[in-house]
């Protein structure tokens, strides 16, 4: 359900391997406005839920006598903080993890930074989680980086948002105050697609309703963070998901031996069943599914395997492998929503390459079509993207990439764009629409060229930024039209 190629992967840590070896984790993601109290909240929730070894309370307990901040006896954030200039400005400015596990449960909780000006950091960590906690402060409710969070959450697929309104100990322990910034956010929350959405009264430095529940607020009946949290199951993947898994690498040892390597990132695939490469067409049947632990009957989501054919196929890094019925989009348009994540504005006339699970498409024209608007939470009309703008935009692909619209298939319909001088990435995104692929040219398809389409359609055009990018989106748009109605059409421009 992530942004998968923004991450290295969780899982090379000590932390990450003793919980491998337990049981599936649960990811959550702290995120809300900068001074809302999220590392506080995340370093009293380990704090009281067995999260914290003797040698690191000593630590803190000292470190927080030595700091005095608000008079508190302990400094909960410093659990969290691990960089010297976040101590020094008390913000969270890197990602944070930290792994705990309770009698039930196995987390890795992920501390996000709030400041704006870290943005990207966030999208970073919310393209891990199963779960967001955002937090809003109880004197001041939501803010716009709490709505572009929350805008981010959506972005990324996460379903379900807890919203933590803290610093309830600041406005009297009011249930008004509560309930006003509940209702405001459910209103909020209805322009996104969460699919469950549950709000918790919270005081982090007094730890009311985090682990233990608050005598201050009797009027609450619901459960504290950790009840929650322990409770609820992250899994979100539709049932009967269709199979799909990406190839990594093209494996070949002594004999006639040949594997095609990935990691499966839905659905399910049995030895003896048709398998297809979903951009050539090009099928086959599963002969073994080989593995470092030796060979299975089946593999389903998550599971990283070898699989071979009873042929060969001539394909490479970057395919997609998949069921026979449901496959993948040949597509070379595609809508999209992205967060830009790079200090450079876009540019129409720079060069970006498409990177999805294991693929890398080279980008022919793309175009901004609206911004997100973070005080009304619409769509404005647009033709440019700075940083941290959420954007969404028409891509043109220099040719077909086998995709899934996010909605259907997370993993292998979210993409990051990267800038094709130095590999940058600049944006990541998720898919909202596809086209399927232009044939080849040939006497049957209709070329809509520069030269064609300035004598018409854009003649009113110039050559600044703007007109160029308003010259791809009307040729992308002819082109759409056209192969709606059966034309074929190729872009040249």
């Amino acid at each position: 359900m992530h942004l998968v190629q923004l991450r290295e992967e969780v899982g090379t840590g000590p932390a990450a391997v003793q919980a491998a070896q337990k049981g599936a984790l649960v990811r959550l993601l702290t995120c809300g406005s900068v001074d809302d109290g999220k590392s506080t909240l995340i370093g009293r929730l380990l704090w009281d839920g067995a999260g914290v070894t003797e040698d690191q309370r000593a630590a803190v307990t000292l470190a927080s006598h030595n700091r005095a901040v608000n008079g508190e006896k302990i400094d909960f954030s410093l659990l969290l903080d691990g960089l010297q200039a976040e101590r020094e400005q008390g913000i969270t400015i890197d990602i944070a993890w930290r792994y705990f596990e309770t009698q039930d449960r196995r987390f890795i909780i992920i501390d996000s930074p709030g400041h704006e000006q870290y943005t990207r950091n966030m999208a970073t960590g919310a393209s891990h989680a199963d779960i967001a906690i955002l937090l809003v402060d109880a004197r001041h409710g939501a803010k716009r980086q709490t709505r572009r969070h929350a805008a981010i959450c959506n972005l990324v697929g996460i379903k379900k948002v807890v919203l933590a309104v803290n610093k309830m100990d600041a406005v009297n322990w009011s249930e008004a105050r509560y309930r006003e910034i509940e209702r405001d956010f459910r209103v909020m929350a209805g322009s996104f697609s969460f699919a469950q959405v549950t709000t918790i009264p919270v005081a982090a430095l007094t730890g009311d309703n985090v682990v233990y529940r608050s005598a201050a607020m009797p009027w609450y009946a619901g459960p504290t963070l950790l009840d929650y949290l322990e409770a609820v199951d992250p899994e979100a993947e539709q049932e009967d998901a269709p199979f799909r898994m990406p190839v990594q690498l093209v494996l070949r040892a002594a004999g006639d031996f040949r594997g095609y390597a990935g990691t499966v990132t839905s659905g399910r695939i049995g030895v003896g069943e048709r398998i297809v490469d979903a951009r050539s067409g090009l099928g086959a049947t599963l002969r073994r599914i080989a593995t470092m632990d030796g060979d299975l009957a089946s593999a389903s989501k998550g599971d990283a395997v070898t699989l071979v054919l009873d042929t060969d196929l001539d394909i490479s890094r970057g395919a997609v492998l998949s069921e026979v019925p449901r496959r993948p989009i040949n597509a070379d348009v595609i809508e999209a929503r992205l967060v830009w994540l790079s200090e450079a504005p876009f540019d129409p006339e720079a060069g970006y390459l498409l990177r999805t699970a294991t693929d890398l498409t080279p980008v022919t024209s793309m175009s901004v079509s609206a911004l997100v608007d973070f005080e009304t939470l619409a769509s404005a009309p647009a033709h440019a993207c700075n940083v941290n703008d959420i954007a969404d935009c028409r891509i043109l692909l220099g040719r077909a990439a086998a995709i899934d619209l996010f909605s259907d298939l997370p993993l292998t319909g979210n993409f990051v764009l990267v800038s094709a001088i130095d590999g940058a990435t600049v944006a990541g995104g998720v898919i909202t629409w596809a086209q399927a692929g232009a044939p080849e040219v040939g006497d049957n398809v209709l070329v809509l060229d520069r030269a064609l389409l300035a004598r018409g359609l854009c003649a009113d055009l110039g050559d600044s930024p703007a007109d160029l990018a308003e010259f791809n989106r009307r040729a992308q748009e002819v082109a759409v039209l056209l192969r709606s109605v059966g034309v074929p059409v190729l872009i040249e421009i």
